[in-house]
């Protein structure tokens, strides 16, 4: 009776692991933080073409925020569909903009020449040699790639932790419903 409890007790708690694990790589908990939608994103300066800017200059569009890096396999995986997303909601007043970790500037233009980055990306140049982005911290920002939706009035619409396909039906279908509204 005592061996049949403890295989009860090591099967119970390796399910309950499981579950807890399951729990936390379900697509539900990674398109969380529901607590931040409708936060106005923060502002920081970044260069555009070569030109001093500001989150703030994208007011009126959409503007879908990553935070990643060329070093990071999740991002690198991640990069065709941000670019295909690019080129489907540039036309709709909306843009993906990329915010990138890289304490190499010279490997990291070399990154977008050879992935043809279509998108706008600001290398974060307080990037240290940890690759910890200053303004992706401020943002809150744990793990690469983050991305942030942010709707036409500067506010914080979704948050999604880990790399996403942006093609998949119910992405399409989410950002047709942000870009009709005002």
């Amino acid at each position: 009776m005592n061996l049949i409890l403890k295989k009860i007790l090591a099967w119970g708690s390796m399910g309950f692991a499981f579950a807890v694990l399951a729990f936390f790589t379900l697509p539900h908990y990674r398109q969380g933080e529901s607590s931040i939608a409708g936060k106005t994103a923060q502002d920081f300066a970044m260069q555009l073409d070569g030109k001093p800017a500001h989150l703030s200059d994208l007011r009126g569009k959409v503007v879908v925020l990553n935070f990643w890096g060329s070093w990071c396999g999740p991002c690198i995986e991640e990069l065709p569909s941000l670019i295909a997303l690019q080129q489907r909601i540039s036309s709709r007043n909306a843009l993906v903009l990329g915010v990138a970790a890289d304490p190499d500037p010279v490997q990291f233009s070399q990154f977008l020449r050879e992935h043809r980055v279509n998108f706008p990306t600001y290398r974060d140049p307080g990037t240290n040699e940890d690759r910890h982005s200053p303004i992706a911290a401020d943002y809150g920002t744990s793990m690469y790639p983050e991305t942030y939706v942010i709707n036409r009035k500067g506010r914080i619409a979704r948050k999604i932790i880990g790399p996403q396909d942006w093609n998949s039906p119910e992405m399409t279908a989410y950002f047709d419903a942000i870009l009709a509204a005002n």
